[in-house]
């Protein structure tokens, strides 16, 4: 059996691209070589009742093809939950920041000083540049929290 020859295409901007699958396909061969192809592209067949590559054109067992859908599902589970992390995490942030930026623009007026929304004691910003600032754990800051809004 002897190869068909390959045909140059011409674009109308002067690049000439060829594309290896059409290549083959002209061939008489499929897209892409059956050992290589994982089979990423499936395709459910409802008529023909079968699982297919489009690359290949080879048919999949329903197990291979099934466990290729649980992997693809998983890996975009596991990148919700990443990205969910990464949320929860951003929006810590964007909490602190705003206190931050709230106290700040407070303090930047002459008049005016914050106060604790516990105690009602004015915040003045002497007192945060000591280094020895008493400090508590948020974890335990926000139980206790809990705990009086329940009783």
């Amino acid at each position: 059996m002897t190869d068909k020859p390959i045909e140059p295409q011409d674009y109308l901007y002067g690049v000439k691209v060829v594309d290896i699958g059409d290549l083959r396909i002209a061939r008489g061969k499929t897209r892409r070589p059956y050992e290589s192809c994982k089979h990423l592209a499936l395709v459910y067949d409802n008529n023909e009742r079968r699982i297919y590559c489009s690359d290949c054109e080879q048919d999949v067992e329903a197990f291979d093809a099934f466990e290729t859908l649980v992997e693809r599902w998983n890996g975009m589970m596991v990148n919700l939950k990443r990205r969910e992390s990464e949320i929860v995490e951003a929006e810590s942030f964007t909490a602190r920041r705003l206190a931050t930026k709230t106290l700040d623009a407070i303090w930047r007026k002459k008049d005016e000083v914050p106060n604790c929304p516990h105690c009602n004691e004015a915040l003045l910003p002497e007192d945060f540049v000591n280094t020895r600032v008493k400090r508590s754990s948020a974890r335990l800051a926000r139980a206790r929290r809990e705990r009086r809004k329940g009783s």
